[in-house]
């Protein structure tokens, strides 16, 4: 029979895998419109169960509970998209004055250098050349592509809200639902603790999240910089990708600090305060309430961040390492593909590590 013959041949089930993991990807690249609103609904929707559930145990109606839920997550998300929105349209406008001030410190830099050696560095540094590396017109161009594609994540907005209402209403089903299809037994509870360490991990990645953007925002309005509502967006949507995001969310601070005040002391202060918040936060705070677990090698991270940009551009990228989390919490409680779990994690498992058992979940607390 086929079965045994591939079972025999280890080389040709190989080659079987290898082709249905291109026709998969391909599959996610293709259906990205339909799977990227439903992947950020589905992530909404786990972050605001929780949320919907205790209001219905207050006795709480459930259209009422899920129209409150709605309620507060339209007012965060619209309050963070309303400033966001504004500050990229003042920054817009600041563009062409910040890109004249680089070339005029670039300017003096290069005078300073060319006093303290023998080499003549302005012959490098010729006037054209600085306006082609420094062109307003091209900063502003970048500026504007950047603000096509957040318009066109707003405007996707009200598909993903439509999705998740509908994903709020059927979470008080899928628990019976998953009941009657798996009974029981072991395949209920192995959802259930997957379902539960992925709120788990969701829930605190954001409020770790928030708390790093708020601190980080305020660092940022205590240093004088512009636009400290902005960085602190900035900071909260790329916490969401470890090391990486910290490194791509200090930039923007430190070259507004260069250009502002001028000075490389004030730069250093600026980055010392995002190094400062991402030591605490993102190496002590959260490792300790998430747990070695939830964690991915920085290898796993870097390659996450390539693969789900290139699959779904820059709202993947952003959601890159919580897609990759969410697939080893899978592949972790999938006993033939734990193995894959355990070549994602920053290191090999704890032998004393025993899985989430029945006593641990509550079923009713999941999708």
């Amino acid at each position: 029979m086929i079965f045994e013959r591939t079972e025999q041949h280890p080389g040709a089930r190989l080659l079987l895998v290898l082709a249905c993991l291109v026709v998969v990807v391909f599959g996610l690249k293709f259906a990205a419109p339909i799977l990227l609103p439903s992947a950020l609904a589905l992530f909404l929707a786990i972050l605001n169960v929780p949320l919907m559930i205790q209001l219905q145990r207050r006795g709480v109606p459930r259209p009422l509970a899920i129209a409150l839920t709605m309620l507060v997550t339209v007012a965060i998300f619209g309050v963070i998209l309303l400033l966001a929105v504004q500050s990229f349209s003042e920054l817009q406008t600041q563009l062409p004055r910040y890109a004249t001030r680089l070339q005029l410190l670039q300017q003096q830099w290069v005078r300073s250098l060319d006093a303290m050696t023998e080499f003549d560095l302005t012959s490098y540094f010729t006037p054209a050349l600085t306006t082609d590396l420094l062109n307003p017109s091209s900063v502003v161009d970048f500026v504007g592509n950047m603000l096509g594609r957040i318009a066109q994540l707003v405007s996707t907005t009200f598909v993903i809200l439509l999705i998740l209402v509908f994903m709020l209403d059927e979470a008080a089903v899928f628990p019976k639902k998953f009941t009657y299809i798996l009974g029981s037994g072991p395949d209920e509870h192995r959802m259930a603790a997957v379902v539960g360490e992925i709120q788990t991990y969701l829930g605190i990645k954001t409020i770790i999240s928030l708390t790093t953007g708020l601190i980080l925002g305020l660092w940022a309005y205590i240093m004088d910089l512009d636009f400290p509502v902005l960085l602190g967006v900035f900071a909260f949507l790329l916490n969401y990708i470890p090391t990486v995001g910290s490194i791509i969310a200090a930039a923007p601070a430190i070259l507004l600090s260069i250009i502002l005040h001028g000075t490389l002391g004030h730069a250093i202060l600026v980055a010392s305060g995002y190094v400062a918040v991402n030591t605490v936060f993102g190496n002590i705070l959260e490792p300790n309430l998430m747990g070695r677990r939830l964690g991915l090698s920085t290898l796993v991270v870097i390659l996450s961040l390539l693969f789900w940009g290139w699959t779904w551009g820059p709202v993947g990228a952003l959601l890159s390492v919580p897609l990759t989390v969410v697939l080893k919490i899978w592949l972790e409680h999938t006993p033939d593909l734990a193995w894959v779990a355990v070549l994602l994690d920053k290191a090999p498992p704890d032998p004393a590590f025993v899985p989430a058992g029945p006593a641990d979940i509550d079923i009713d607390a999941g999708v």
